[in-house]
């Protein structure tokens, strides 16, 4: 059989393949036999879903052969365009993930995906602290908009959501810590590192939040200045059919996956969009400078440059399959900063 014999018969049956229930499309490619492509050639039926036998009407089956010309059948998905959708802008009807969000008294982060609450099974929004919490400095119920003001948004009419819960970043001075002393001028300006006795320098971004080196004047403070493992808080949506679920150039993502060295990446951000990068360092100890002041985190992931300011509450995601690996929360110009995903889980009690 030659490939125009294919050609010709998928002109001659094409329109009656696409008026069939779930079919999206009709193509010709080698047919696949329990898992593996032959070299037979095939007219390929292009669908949404297979579906079981039973669950398809006599019309809507697929004859095997064609006039002769073996069928097969294809998953496809759900087919969209990868249109220019800007992430700043205010999405409505629906909205997805990857995109501008943020407490009302905050600039702008990332809406990193929808969650579900461990105990309710309601669906909850997901991002930093310092973008849904104004980095502790917030009250249960505050209003969330999308896009954030820094973008335009406009407290009460683009309120989406209400802020639910948070993870406390706890900083040097809190109830029980050591006071910190006041950081010298220009302190924000560069980072530390302490990853394996190395440091890392560089000029930082973020969404007020800093990683910093320490004055010598606050070494001891610093050296006592209280572990933190995640930067995370979630918020209530007001319509939870209004989140698509979906992050933009990404897709859904399911499941989680623990990041390791060398491990492919990607993201969707408010500020830079679509980006990859790899992870270079696993397990980083890191001092992040916030506006209440310098917070210690243990337990991090560092990757290459993937990000900017705004981007923040971005959910990490592995190269090769749509699975969550971590939350952007800090970084410069040559590094970004992330919270494990799991930890993340654990201590808002959500699943992705």
């Amino acid at each position: 059989m030659s490939i125009n014999q294919v050609f010709e018969a998928q002109r001659r049956f094409q329109q009656s393949l696409l008026s069939k229930s779930n079919v999206v499309g009709v193509a010709v490619g080698f047919k696949e036999s329990q898992g593996q492509v032959t070299d037979q050639l095939a007219l390929v039926t292009l669908v949404q879903e297979k579906k079981p036998l039973a669950a398809l009407s006599a019309e809507d089956m697929i004859p095997r052969e064609l006039d002769g010309i073996r069928t097969d059948v294809f998953e496809i998905g759900f087919v969209r365009a990868f249109n220019a959708q800007n992430p700043r802008g205010r999405f409505r009807p629906t909205i997805p993930s990857g995109v501008s969000i943020g407490h009302y008294k905050v600039t702008a982060g990332t809406l990193g995906t929808i969650v579900t609450d461990r105990t309710t099974g309601e669906k909850l929004v997901l991002s930093n602290n310092h973008v849904l919490a104004n980095s502790n400095d917030a009250q249960v119920g505050d209003a969330i908009l999308q896009p954030g003001t820094a973008d335009g948004g406009q407290n009460p009419s683009d309120m989406v959501a209400r802020l639910e819960r948070w993870v406390r970043i706890r900083f040097p001075g809190d109830p029980g810590d050591p006071p910190t002393p006041t950081p010298t001028p220009g302190q924000c300006d560069i980072m530390s590192l302490v990853v394996s006795g190395a440091n890392l320098f560089a000029a930082l971004f973020g969404s007020s939040q800093r990683v910093t080196t320490a004055p010598k004047s606050q070494t001891t403070a610093l050296a006592e200045t209280p572990d933190n493992e995640v930067d995370c808080a979630v918020a209530r949506p007001v319509d939870p059919n209004q989140f698509t679920g979906e992050i933009l150039n990404i897709g859904t993502v399911s499941g989680t996956k623990p990041a390791t060295l060398g491990m492919a990446i990607r993201k969707m951000g408010r500020t830079t969009g679509f980006t990859q990068s790899t992870v270079n360092l696993i397990n980083a100890t890191v001092n992040v400078a916030y506006g209440p002041g310098t917070a210690r985190f243990t337990g991090q992931i560092i990757a290459g440059a993937m990000s900017a300011g705004g981007d923040s509450g971005s959910l990490i995601v592995d190269g090769t399959e749509n699975k969550g690996v971590g939350l952007l929360f800090a970084g410069s110009n040559v590094s970004t900063i992330i919270n494990p995903i799991d930890k993340v889980l654990d201590a808002l009690q959500v699943n992705l």
